[in-house]
């Protein structure tokens, strides 16, 4: 006769194992972001964007509160 709670030890196995492959995975996106959260559902003006603060800041997830942009920010365009 089966005890009820044999079914226990490999739903935690199971839960454990989904729980820390979801962790590693938010760690991962976030750390490849530099902290943020990932975007979804980006259109063509918010790529702009990305690439308009790549180019000022270096990175595409910071972004620039100088009034001026650098020097060379005139010729790195992507054309």
């Amino acid at each position: 006769m089966p005890v009820p709670f044999e079914a226990l030890i490999p739903l935690g196995l199971v839960t454990a194992m989904f729980g820390i492959t979801g962790s590693l995975l938010n760690l991962s996106r976030r750390y490849n972001n530099e902290g943020k959260p990932p975007r979804y559902s980006m259109d063509k003006w918010d790529k702009q964007m990305l690439e308009r603060d790549k180019r000022l800041t270096g990175s595409s997830s910071r972004q620039s509160a100088e009034p001026a942009a650098p020097p060379g920010f005139n010729t790195s365009s992507i054309y």
